[in-house]
């Protein structure tokens, strides 16, 4: 599109980046998302004629922005339509009156939230769901990633490069003075910085040098005589390798190692038998290769399988953290750092999963790498509603309303998922319920299975699977609760009036988004005990029960 092009390019660091502005438009459409599929019956009931004509005022409005942008017109706010910004008074009846009709007024909300962003490209004042924390703390955190950046990851791989290609080399050319120079092209070829499964990688690239191998000696029998126009069989080669680099099962490692061994034998002249030295090639590889496992295994000798879980128990605590943080309170951004280091650890825990999924199980127990994507999965979703909650929040304190009254449903919604989070992170950790028995009896620890004094975490599992007396979750309860106490404080007697139907909004997006949290947690409880089901699959899993050993060995 022509606003992605910037005409002077020193101006571009200072510029927002399409990525940028992309999400700004992404996490609205995506809790627009999160709302449908949380309406049930569909379509709802609850909307008068007035929202319903709003509504489509807002669908009317995007659409047309939607066109402009897919007219590839320049991104300038003053060609985006304008929209109609009458403040729509909200009656008693268009208030949410229990957490059944919330899903609706998310849906509002993120509409709302859309348009302005699509309008304004950015929400300065309330600042939009992707914002970070201030100017200050970020150049303050760049500093110091620099700093680490260039002193441990460029190092550690600078010298991970140099010994592997290095000790490839030494071998190389003690089992061939001639050809030991072949034995670092491999590891030296599509060398990654980042983390990537060593074994899986070191087994394409061997096959793939074996294939373009053989591929180059088949090319020298048929075009022995015609040495001049050889290079014209490697094209259909090249064209092979293109696909074979964009194949799941080979990748660049495997395609790479392919081009490059058609292309060192075919290109050969006067420098003996292609066979001979095809046979050479293929050794040097393999020596090569064991090099660079071995060096890779000596700078990190942890399974990615054992990373995925220790970063599943840290991003569990990271989520506890920003949990314990949601309030009502003065400040604005009270989950900027925690939400931004959530999402490093949830996007640290999928690049471990991803690695895990390509790792060999060797005779390791496999990964359950479908277990490990469900949690994923309900992370992510805990992540997006807290940015929600957050933006939610950062609405409301621009209003200047005494929300004092509703932070104790608040902290009951608090009180009731972070015990379970907390039990959680020690949980992931289990290796093995049979050694964590052997242990408490080597410990004389005594059977705390049905003793519910003992400890706190038994409590918890009354707290995510609580009913009341008439059958409705306990959440629903506190949220139903908080939904009436904040409609005495927007509509009660002596209240302001409303100026505009913002403040009902953030109240809903709030609400629903503590629903949704609660909900989630439950989702990782049925994750967490499919997982040790997994792990352990002689063992009866009790969440709470194997909390309460954990408690009763290391005296928590």
């Amino acid at each position: 599109m022509k606003w992605e092009t910037i005409p002077i390019n020193f101006l571009k660091p200072y510029c927002m980046k399409t990525a940028e502005k992309l999400q700004d438009t992404e996490m609205p459409i995506q809790g627009m998302l999160i709302a449908l599929q949380n309406i049930h019956p569909f379509p709802p009931q609850i909307l008068d004629q007035d929202l319903k004509d709003h509504l489509h005022n807002l669908e009317e409005n995007i659409s047309q922005t939607f066109d402009q942008l897919k007219s590839c017109m320049p991104f300038d706010l003053a060609t985006f339509p304008e929209s109609n910004h009458e403040n729509l008074m909200l009656s008693p009846h268009r208030f949410p009156q229990t957490h059944k009709h919330l899903p609706s007024f998310f849906f509002l909300y993120c509409s709302n939230l859309l348009q302005r962003n699509m309008k304004n490209n950015s929400l300065k004042n309330p600042p939009s769901p992707t914002d970070e924390p201030s100017k200050k703390s970020q150049k303050e955190g760049l500093f110091e990633w620099i700093s680490a950046f260039v002193m441990h990851r460029r190092f550690t791989l600078a010298l991970k490069c140099s010994l592997s290609v290095g000790f490839a080399v030494l071998f190389g050319l003690i089992y061939s003075k001639q050809n030991g120079i072949w034995s670092g092209l491999p590891v030296a070829i599509s060398f990654a910085a980042s983390r990537e499964a060593v074994f899986r990688v070191s087994n394409l690239k061997a096959q793939g040098t074996v294939l373009g191998t053989v591929y180059g000696v088949l090319g020298c029998f048929v075009l022995e005589k015609y040495v001049k126009v050889r290079f014209l069989i490697l094209l259909p080669w090249f064209i092979f390798c293109s696909l074979l680099r964009r194949s799941r099962m080979y990748g660049p490692a495997g395609g790479v190692s392919a081009v490059i061994g058609a292309v060192l034998i075919l290109g050969r002249e006067h420098f003996g038998s292609p066979t001979e030295f095809a046979i050479i090639r293929i050794v040097e590889a393999f020596i090569g290769l064991s090099c660079s496992i071995i060096v890779e295994l000596m700078f990190r000798p942890t399974r990615a399988s054992t990373l995925a879980k220790i970063q599943l128990s840290k991003s569990l605590q990271v989520l506890n953290e920003c949990i314990c943080t949601v309030s009502h309170g003065s400040q604005k951004e009270c989950l900027g750092g925690d939400l931004k280091k959530l999402k490093a650890n949830v996007n640290e825990l999928r690049k471990f999963i991803e690695e895990a999924e390509m790792e060999p199980n060797f005779w390791f127990l496999p990964f359950s790498g479908g277990c490990y994507n469900k949690l994923l999965k309900t992370l992510s979703n805990m992540v997006s509603l807290l940015v929600f909650l957050n933006h939610a929040n950062a609405s409301l304190q621009q209003e200047n309303l005494s929300l004092d009254k509703v932070e104790g449903e608040v902290e009951l919604f608090k009180e009731m998922i972070q015990p379970s989070l907390k039990c959680f992170e020690s949980i992931v950790l289990v290796k093995s319920l049979n050694k964590l028995e052997k242990e408490l009896q080597m410990n004389n620890a005594c059977d705390i299975s049905s003793d519910l004094e003992l400890g706190k975490l038994p409590i918890r599992q009354n707290k995510l699977h609580t009913h009341g007396p008439n059958g409705e979750d306990e959440i629903d309860n506190i949220i139903d609760s908080y939904l009436k106490t904040s409609y005495e404080l927007v509509f009660g007697e002596g209240c302001e009036e409303v100026k505009g139907h913002e403040v009902v909004l953030s109240l809903s997006a709030f609400a629903f988004c503590m629903r949704g949290l609660v909900r989630e947690a439950r989702e990782i409880e049925k994750g967490l005990m499919e997982l040790l089901q997994w792990e352990n699959p002689s063992s009866h899993v009790n969440l709470y029960e194997i909390s309460s050993k954990i408690d009763a060995l290391y005296n928590i």
